[in-house]
């Protein structure tokens, strides 16, 4: 290797992903990219149910669904990035199920992608 020439590595997975959820949006916080996790492992998931998988509380996790939300979704949320949707709960008037729409589903598809492979990046 050359002196000037930068070192290179395989990318980790985990960059991958989170520089795909910045890509999407900077300002994106830890709660709404887990619960974009756990949405895309248990589609159809309540609210409730979902808080629990996340260890927050259900407000906190309302909010982190409703940034993941499309703009023109009820109740939505900035960064609204359009990556769930969400449908009455037959089951609990008051509840909501949680869906991931085909632009989250894309993501969720590329993220796997990415966890299956390793890009080359330059170090420094």
């Amino acid at each position: 290797r050359l002196m000037n020439e930068a070192p290179s590595r395989e990318r980790n997975a985990v960059l991958d992903v989170i520089e795909a959820f910045r890509d999407r949006d900077p300002t994106i916080l830890l709660n709404s990219v887990v619960a974009f996790f756990y949405v895309a492992e248990n589609e159809g998931i309540a609210v409730k149910e979902l808080a629990y998988l996340c260890r927050l509380n259900e407000a906190t996790m309302s909010r982190a669904v409703r940034a993941l939300a499309a703009p023109d979704a009820p109740g939505a949320l900035p960064p609204s990035l359009g990556l769930v949707g969400m449908v009455q709960n037959p089951r609990d008037a008051r509840g909501r199920l949680i869906y991931l729409t085909d632009e989250g589903r894309a993501l969720s598809q590329s993220i796997d992608a990415a966890i299956r492979r390793g890009t080359t990046i330059a170090a420094g």
